[in-house]
């Protein structure tokens, strides 16, 4: 990546969301009601990775930034956020139920890596972001298309076209000491036996260093911070009935079907 791209970097217009200070503890007393906590089952364990922010990158493939308008060669990364309780867990060699949406004539999907975090912090270097990666998994994000873009039109948040429930389904962790770092591998999204999207990791306008680093500009990264690191071209409509499959080279298969 040259210089001029490198110097994209910045806070400015890069990211769609505000970075906050932790929450000063509040006092001691007894809870109104108890919150589940969202949890992503690690590969070959008993354990369970907890989930505390969702953050995703947008138009992260080259082909796809230009079929959604950008320039992938001239504009900086930006951020959105989903709920941690948009997780809906795929287990391995099963096809879950995926239930379509409510408001929406326009559901799409989006398969990509997502890198979990076991650690963070401020202002990484883009050399030592690996090092707070505990694993990879395999994900969709799934999107309101058409809210996504009534919504953009009118300059307002696009956040109801990727922030509802069950738009995060995702497969288990799968720990760096048996993976490695995905920087390449093949990526692809099949309906129906159709491929629709089809890419390699390496193919990242900007890869898992350089957005853990840039995150964390922002805000604080901390353990159970989880990132979609971006879609290869080719998202495109479903509808009920229809089966997902998405492949990342050295995970497992995710399959889902529209209910």
């Amino acid at each position: 990546m040259n210089s001029s791209r490198r110097g994209l970097f910045g806070i400015g217009a890069a990211l769609a969301f505000a970075g906050s200070a932790r929450a000063a503890e509040a006092p001691p007393g007894e809870l109104v009601f108890a919150l589940p906590t969202i949890t992503v089952p690690v590969a070959g364990s008993d354990q369970l990775f907890p989930v505390r922010r969702i953050y995703c990158i947008g138009r992260n493939y080259p082909e796809h930034a230009v079929e959604s308008g950008s320039d992938p060669k001239n504009e900086p990364p930006f951020f959105f956020q989903k709920p941690t309780d948009a997780v809906q867990y795929v287990a391995p060699g099963t096809t879950a139920d995926h239930p379509y949406p409510s408001l929406t004539e326009n559901y799409q999907h989006e398969i990509e890596l997502i890198a979990f975090l076991k650690s963070g912090g401020r202002d990484i270097s883009i050399e030592q972001a690996l090092e707070h990666v505990y694993g990879y998994g395999i994900g969709l994000d799934m999107t309101r298309r058409d809210l996504q873009r009534a919504m953009g039109a009118q300059k307002k948040p696009w956040e109801i076209g990727k922030s509802f429930d069950h738009s995060a389904p995702m497969g288990p962790v799968h720990p760096v000491a048996l993976t490695g770092h995905l920087t390449k591998g093949a990526i692809s999204l099949a309906v129906n036996g159709n491929v629709r999207q089809k890419s390699d990791l390496s193919d990242m306008i900007w890869n898992v260093a350089e957005q853990i680093s840039q995150l964390s500009k922002a805000n604080e990264l901390q353990a159970g911070d989880i990132i979609y690191s971006g879609t290869p071209a080719g998202p495109g409509p479903v509808v009920k009935g229809d089966l997902l499959t998405g492949k990342i080279e050295g995970l497992p298969e995710l399959s889902v079907r529209i209910s």
